[in-house]
């Protein structure tokens, strides 16, 4: 059986656990862990993929992109 422990939150960072709950019975300690389940990344950019995504940074600083209100137009998107 694995130990629990007790930790000081604040109200409001609770308040915002508890909004984030999929049901009303749902425990923090599901909450919590969904959360980190999410925050870490077990596959690791590449450097193909970190090369392509420098790429397209620099072509968005030199202006080559098309705006999403512009491409919405083209496709007649409303």
């Amino acid at each position: 059986m694995q130990r629990a422990t007790s930790i000081y939150i604040r109200n409001d960072l609770r308040d915002q656990l508890k909004s984030l709950k999929k049901h009303p019975k749902e425990s923090y300690n599901d909450v919590i862990e969904r959360l980190l389940n999410l925050a870490i990344d077990e596959e690791p950019l590449g450097e193909e993929a970190i090369i392509g995504l420098e790429e397209a940074l620099e072509e968005i600083k030199a202006g080559m992109f098309i705006s999403e209100s512009e491409i919405m137009k083209k496709y007649g998107v409303q």
